[in-house]
């Protein structure tokens, strides 16, 4: 018989789960090599091999990755910068198709998206690896590791993730916990096999993706969250090891599609909360994307290569909230605080209370067909 979860039981599963796995980190530097034919035979074994759909040979057993804007150079028997795709003999390989490292069944409020089948479960995945060396992740442990390095992962393939989804009534797939571009074969043959079945899919990312294999994505994505880490190249070159711009092209590209769009700025004290900066992203967003676009700002706590810095002030954070008020945003939020207010969602017209969120659960939802109950005002989502 399939399991029934009530939406309380759903909030306590999510607020008692950890981000991930217990793993061993790893550097993630440069192309690696590779620990030789016992990994590749475990790998092998275990079902997570298989053919990278974005890179071109080089000639010499070398190959280009165009998959993400590294664009790695990889030798044979050497890995890219994520750690999980390695040429073997030429052939370019995702070694971590089906191979989980996280799971869980979340409330979809907690990716976060607001606008986006509010009060929904999400059923949660994501391998190993990450294109970015973000110095505050908080799931470390698995981003920044190889897949050997995941005890006992999770075999699961499309089909399964799909069925193991339904079977806990569960509408939506999320891609997340680590960088779904690096395991984008699984989650895009994954999508696909969810929207035959009517379960859509969601990607939680970072956004560092060439614009080819996005938009083929997007075709199945029902909702795509980016995180917009910073604001300067400086930023992030500095603190994720990746570059801005390819970031910005994302996002508008998402926004330009048919899928829904929300975005996370993590603030981090003393590094990207400054009120010049935190203006910047909120004018960024309203010129470039619109005034519609959700913007979370997020709560900081000290994680990976972070720990001297204190969790971000709550004075702080409603700084930016009425920062971004005022730069003409209509759909604010923020995070990782016990905050009602907000984290509700707001009638740009007449202002009333449409959704009401405490953590993530959502206690009152007054929007009927896309519009406010009160005065009829068209509520961007899809609800």
């Amino acid at each position: 018989m399939a399991a029934q979860w009530t939406r309380r039981e759903l909030i306590r599963q999510a607020l008692s789960a950890s981000a991930g796995a217990a793993l061993l980190p790893v550097g993630l530097a440069g192309c690696r090599r590779s620990s030789g034919t016992v990994a590749e035979a475990a790998q092998a074994q275990r079902g997570g091999v298989k053919e990278s759909l974005f890179y071109e040979r080089l000639g010499n057993r070398r190959v280009r990755c165009g998959l993400c804007p590294r664009e790695c150079e990889v030798g044979d028997r050497e890995r890219g910068f994520c750690g999980v795709r390695e040429n073997r003999g030429g052939t370019y390989q995702t070694l971590v198709y089906g191979q989980v490292a996280s799971l869980n069944l979340d409330p979809i409020e907690k990716k976060p998206f607001f606008h986006y089948r509010p009060g929904s479960a999400a059923f949660s995945i994501g391998t190993a690896g990450c294109n970015f060396n973000c110095k505050d992740c908080q799931n470390w442990e698995v981003s920044q590791v190889r897949p050997e390095q995941v005890p006992n992962p999770t075999v699961l393939m499309p089909d399964e993730v799909v069925a193991t989804a339904k079977r806990y009534h569960a509408p939506v797939i999320a891609y997340t916990y680590t960088e779904p571009v690096v395991f984008y074969e699984y989650m895009l043959d994954t999508a696909r096999a969810g929207a035959q079945q009517g379960v859509m899919s969601v990607m939680v990312s970072n956004g560092y993706i060439k614009a080819e294999p996005m938009r083929r994505l997007l075709h199945v994505l029902g909702a795509v969250k980016i995180d917009l880490k910073g604001i300067t190249e400086r930023f992030y070159r500095d603190y994720c090891a990746g570059t801005l711009q390819p970031v910005l092209d994302t996002i508008k590209l998402v926004h330009q599609s048919r899928a829904w769009l929300e975005l996370v700025y993590l603030v981090v004290p003393t590094v990207n909360d400054d009120d010049q900066t935190i203006r910047q992203v909120c004018r960024w967003v309203r010129d470039n994307v619109g005034a519609s676009v959700p913007l979370h700002f997020s709560r900081f706590f000290p994680y990976y290569q972070l720990t001297n810095l204190p969790p971000t002030p709550v004075d702080t954070l409603k700084r930016c909230y009425e920062t971004g008020r005022e730069a003409g945003l209509k759909y604010v939020y923020v995070g990782n605080i016990p905050d009602t207010e907000m984290a509700s969602t707001y009638c740009p017209n007449c202002h009333r209370c449409l959704v009401a969120r405490r953590n993530f659960e959502v206690t009152a939802n007054e929007i009927r067909g896309g519009k406010c109950r009160f005065c009829a005002a068209a509520i961007p989502g899809v609800w």
